[in-house]
């Protein structure tokens, strides 16, 4: 485990964009809420709601294949449930701040 005082490991530093929706055969009890609440609110014209998650997550990595891998990993192993949830992503070097 790296401590606080410690430098960060050598390499550009990305940014992901996450997006996880429910796979299109899973029941979405959450969506359906907020289009009966859209309905209730007037808005007749909606038709379906799928709820999901979006995720931004900053890491260092040598480059942007490094980087992608780590967060298909970090999906698969714990940001995304695989059985029910599909997700993807994108990976941009973050410019440094203040630039």
């Amino acid at each position: 485990m790296q401590d606080a005082t410690s430098a960060a490991p050598a390499g550009v530093t990305w940014l992901a964009r996450i997006h996880v929706t429910l796979k299109p055969v899973v029941l979405d009890p959450q969506g359906e809420a907020v289009l009966h609440g859209l309905q209730q609110l007037g808005y007749t014209d909606v038709a379906g709601v799928r709820v999901g998650k979006y995720l931004e997550v900053t890491l260092i990595a040598a480059s942007q294949s490094a980087a992608e891998q780590a967060v298909r990993q970090m999906c698969d192993k714990l940001l995304a449930n695989p059985v029910i949830e599909r997700y993807d992503f994108n990976v941009a070097e973050q410019s440094p701040a203040g630039a």
